[in-house]
């Protein structure tokens, strides 16, 4: 076995999608899986591109977003590491309908289709774990559309900042949200222009509910907090 696929099959197995994979099969996934070392600001993928796989984010951050004619766009996702995108586009056999670029330096595995294909008539249980990350993709898609239509920006922003750590958020103690990109790039993703983003920032900074300090957001009043949220 070469180094390549060593190093592949031993990224691919610290993946939930992958974790129960038995040795040989991991590594006929490992096979079809092309390491992808993306800088800063590249396009990993642009609309309307054939897709052929998907891709996986080792480490780094990736921003799905849709393109408008005049030059502006929407963020649609934000993916960190541990999480993918482009298996519904790439069982449709349909090309990509957003663009995918590198908010940081990134790493990521992009696994073919046929890697996939050939997997699912393998193993039920990868079928499964597949089928359950396309339903968890579309429950949050679900969630959005909710969020946009009946939640005040202060309530998305609220919800935002008790999702990034729900572990955090449980236990009931203040805790520091990093934010993942640009405050311009989660206010894209909150559907919020950036100056309303900034101005609700300020406004819970106000009420002693949070502190901000350039990407860290320092949750101070939990409690008071997720009263916002509801």
């Amino acid at each position: 076995m070469s180094n390549h696929k060593i190093t592949t099959q031993a990224f691919l197995s610290r993946l939930p999608l992958f974790g129960d994979l038995a040795p040989a099969e991991l590594d006929r996934i490992a096979a079809g899986t092309t390491e992808v070392h993306v800088p800063r600001g590249e396009v990993i993928v642009n609309r309307s591109d054939p897709c052929v796989g998907f891709h996986l984010v080792v480490y780094g951050q990736v921003k799905l977003a849709i393109v408008t004619p005049q030059g502006g766009e929407k963020i649609v996702e934000l993916i960190g590491p541990g999480y993918s995108f482009g298996e519904a586009v790439m069982f449709m056999e349909r090309p990509y309908y957003v663009m995918a670029q590198a908010v940081d330096d990134s790493f990521l595995l992009h696994i073919s289709r046929r890697a996939v294909f050939e997997g699912l008539e393998r193993d039920p249980a990868f079928a499964k774990k597949m089928l359950a990350g396309l339903s968890r993709r579309l429950h949050g898609l679900v969630t959005d559309v909710e969020s946009y239509s009946l939640q005040s920006g202060t309530e998305r922003v609220v919800g935002y900042l008790l999702r990034q750590d729900e572990e955090q958020a449980q236990s009931g103690n203040s805790y520091t949200v990093t934010l993942p990109a640009s405050k311009t790039i989660v206010a894209s993703r909150l559907n919020l222009t950036p100056e309303h983003f900034s101005r609700i920032l300020h406004e819970l900074s106000e009420a002693k509910l949070i502190s901000v300090e350039g990407r860290d957001v320092h949750i101070l009043d939990l409690a008071t907090l997720r009263v916002h949220r509801r």
